[in-house]
C-alpha cells in the first residue's frame, strides 16, 4: 500500500485538489492509482498519474478521496486498485497497511460480490454490512477493530470521510474551505499548515466539521491542531533530467547542514556514554548506515554499539532493558519495520533517539529525544542525500563520545571537498556505466568501513538499475560467492587507504586471476585495476564519497538501460507495511 488523499470542504474542486495531491505523494513509488468522486464517477489506471482522462477535468465534486497502490494483495490490476466499492456502489473506500485476518473475516460475508483479489475490498463488504444496523461511523469503528495488522483506512458515502489507523500514517488538515486527509503531510502543506496527526487507535470524522474519536472507548476527543513550520516541498527538477541526480549534487551541502548545529550530537553522545547498551536499528540504506555506526564506534571510541535491522529487532529485542538507549534511523519515520520495535521497545522503559528526516512523523513524534537529518526533500525513491546525512551523523557521534568532535567536523568537511570533485568527474562514471551496462551480475567488494559500503553500492545498482548487484566482504569470497566469477565480471574493489588495504587488494587478486574486470576504487592506481576511478583519502570519512561514486554509477546504467531511476519499479519511499 502506499498513498492516501482525501478532501472535502464547502468547493467544488475536491477531485482536482486529490489529483494534484496524489501528484504530490506519487514519489513515494506507486503502480496504480485511482480516484473516487460523489458524481457517479470513479477512476482507476495503471497509468501514471501524469495521464488525466477528459472526463476528470469536468468533473464537479465537494468530496473526493484517492490512492496510489503498491500491491501488496493480488496482481497490478485495474480492479485490484484503490478506491473500492460496496454491492451498492455508494461506499467507496482506499486503504494502506495489511489486513493479515481477511480471509477468515472474508468468509463470514454471505451474498456480496467481489471484484478483485485484494484484503482492502474485504473491508468495505464488511463495512456494508454492518451499516444494516449502526451508522457509518460507528459501522467503520466496528470493522476496524477486528482487523488485526497495521492498518490506515478511509471511507466515505458522499457525505462524510470517515478514517482510522493503528501503525499506518495518517494526517488532517485544515483549510478556510474545509479539510484535506492524506498519509503524507507534505501533500497538504501547500493548502495549510494547521495539521493533526492521527495518533493510533484514533478515528476522525470530517464534514463541515471535524470530530476525533477514540476507536476502542468511542470517547471523544478534543482536536488539538498543530501549527507546522517546515515548508511545502513541491516538485521542482531546477535543469536535472532527475530528482535521483539533482539528489546527488545536493549533497555537498547536506553535508555542510549536518555540522552546522552539533548541539544534539554532544547530548545524544552522552546518553551513549550513560546507556548500558546501545542498540542502532534501520531498514535498507538506513540499515547499511547502522552497519557502519558498529565499525565507527569500534575503531574511534573502542565501545561497542549493537545493530539491527528493523525488521529482525522484535525477535531478539527481548535483552532490552531500562537503561538501554535505542538509536532509531529512517528516512520517513514512518517504516513501519522501526515504528513498530520501536513502539515495543518503550513498553521496556528503553530510551528512544530519532535520526529522521520528516518533521512530524510517526518516529519523530514517540520518540524521546528528536534529530533532524536536515537533508530537505528527498524525491527520487532511491535514497541518497538522507543516507549522506545519517552517515554523517553517526560519524559524527562517535567522535563526540570520543571526545574529538571538531576532528569529526575536520573529516566530514575533507569528505565534502572530495564530493565536490567527484561531481566534476562523473563523466568517467557514465563512461564504465556504458561499458558495464549489459552485464548480469556486478559484484562489490569491501572490509571495514567499506563493506557497508559495498553493501548499499550494490543495493543503489539493483534498484535503480535492475541488474544484479551482491555486496561483500572481502574476506567472504572464498566461502562461497567467488564459484560465481565468471570471465569479464564487474567487480567493483573500495581499497581506502587503512588497515584494509592489503587484504582488499589480494582479494582483488583472487577474482582478477578467475577473469573478473576489477573496478578499483581507491586513492591510488594500481596494475590489478582495469578501471579506476581516484577517491582521495578522507580517512574515516573516505565511505561518503565512496558512496556517491555508486550513486552516480546506478544512475547512469539506469539512464543508460532506459529507467526511470527516480520512481523503480515495485518499491516505495515510505514502507508502511511489514
Amino acid at each position: 500500500m502506499c498513498g492516501i488523499f482525501g478532501v472535502v470542504g464547502t468547493k467544488d474542486n475536491a477531485s482536482k485538489l486529490v489529483f494534484a495531491g496524489l501528484k504530490d505523494i506519487e514519489y513515494r513509488g506507486y503502480d496504480s492509482w485511482g480516484i473516487s468522486f460523489f458524481t457517479d464517477n470513479r477512476f482507476k489506471t495503471l497509468k501514471k498519474i501524469g495521464f488525466l482522462p477528459k472526463s476528470l477535468n469536468l468533473v464537479s465534486s465537494t468530496l473526493s478521496i484517492g490512492h496510489t497502490r503498491w500491491a501488496t494483495h493480488g496482481g497490478v490490476t485495474d480492479e485490484n486498485a484503490h478506491p473500492h466499492m460496496d454491492c451498492t456502489n455508494k461506499l467507496t473506500l482506499v486503504h494502506n497497511g495489511i489486513f493479515e485476518n481477511y480471509l477468515e473475516l472474508k468468509n463470514t460475508l454471505k451474498n456480496h460480490k467481489f471484484k478483485s483479489q485484494t484484503d482492502t475490498e474485504v473491508i468495505i463488504h464488511l463495512i456494508e454490512e454492518q451499516l444494516k444496523s449502526q451508522p457509518l461511523a460507528e459501522a467503520v469503528a466496528t470493522v476496524f477493530n477486528k482487523l488485526q495488522g497495521l492498518n490506515a483506512v478511509v471511507v466515505s458515502d458522499g457525505k462524510d470521510i470517515v478514517a482510522c489507523k493503528i501503525g499506518s500514517p495518517l494526517v488532517v488538515g485544515r483549510t478556510k474551505n474545509g479539510f484535506i486527509i492524506a498519509s503524507d503531510p507534505n501533500a497538504i502543506l501547500q493548502h495549510t499548515s494547521e495539521l493533526i496527526f492521527l495518533e493510533d487507535g484514533q478515528q476522525v470524522i470530517l464534514n463541515s466539521s471535524l470530530e476525533l474519536f477514540d476507536l476502542k472507548t468511542s470517547a471523544e476527543i478534543k482536536p488539538q491542531f498543530t501549527k507546522v513550520k517546515w515548508e511545502y516541498a513541491g516538485e521542482n527538477l531546477k535543469d536535472f533530467p532527475h530528482f535521483m541526480l539533482k539528489e546527488i549534487y545536493e549533497q555537498p551541502q547536506v553535508l555542510y547542514n549536518q555540522i552546522q548545529n552539533l548541539e544534539n550530537i554532544e547530548n545524544i553522545a552522552q546518553e551513549i556514554k550513560k546507556a548500558f547498551g546501545t542498540y542502532f536499528i534501520g531498514c535498507g540504506s538506513a540499515g547499511y548506515a547502522c552497519i557502519l555506526g558498529e565499525y565507527l564506534f569500534s575503531q574511534i571510541t573502542k565501545k561497542h554499539v549493537n545493530f539491527a535491522l528493523g525488521s529482525e529487532f522484535n525477535y531478539t529485542e527481548h535483552f532490552l532493558t531500562d537503561k538501554s538507549l535505542l538509536i532509531a534511523i529512517s528516512q520517513s519515520g514512518e517504516t513501519i519495520d522501526i515504528v513498530e520495535p520501536v513502539s515495543s521497545a518503550m513498553k521496556k522503559g528503553v530510551k528512544v533517539v530519532a535520526l529522521t528526516n520528516t518533521l512530524g512523523s510517526t518516529l519523530y513524534r514517540m520518540s524521546d529525544i528528536k534529530m533532524m537529518l536536515q537533508a530537505g526533500p528527498e524525491k527520487a525513491v532511491a535514497s541518497t542525500k538522507a543516507l549522506l546525512a545519517m552517515i554523517a551523523n553517526i560519524l559524527l557521534l562517535s567522535f563526540a563520545v570520543a571526545g574529538k568532535l571538531k576532528e569529526g567536523v575536520d573529516v566530514i568537511e575533507k569528505s565534502v571537498k572530495e564530493i565536490e570533485s567527484i561531481l566534476q568527474k562523473k563523466d568517467l562514471i557514465q563512461k564504465l556505466a556504458i561499458k558495464i551496462h549489459k552485464v548480469r551480475h556486478i559484484y562489490v567488494l569491501g572490509r571495514g568501513l567499506s563493506y557497508p559500503v559495498a553493501l548499499e553500492s550494490a543495493l543503489k545498482i539493483k534498484e535503480v538499475s535492475y541488474i544484479h548487484a551482491e555486496g561483500l566482504a572481502g574476506g567472504e569470497l572464498k566461502h562461497g560467492p567467488i564459484a560465481l566469477i565468471e570471465k569479464g565480471t564487474p567487480v567493483i574493489v573500495y581499497v581506502p587507504d587503512d588497515e584494509t588495504k592489503g587484504a582488499i587488494l589480494a582479494n582483488a587478486m583472487e577474482v582478477k586471476a578467475r577473469g573478473a574486470y576489477i573496478i578499483g576504487v581507491a586513492a591510488e592506481n594500481n596494475q590489478l585495476y582495469d578501471y579506476f576511478f581516484q577517491v582521495s583519502d578522507c580517512r574515516a570519512s573516505s565511505v561518503l564519497p565512496n558512496i556517491v561514486f555508486a550513486q552516480f554509477l546506478g544512475y547512469f546504467l539506469a539512464t543508460k538501460l532506459g529507467y526511470n531511476p527516480d520512481k523503480p519499479r515495485n518499491l516505495a519511499k515510505s514502507v508502511t507495511v511489514k
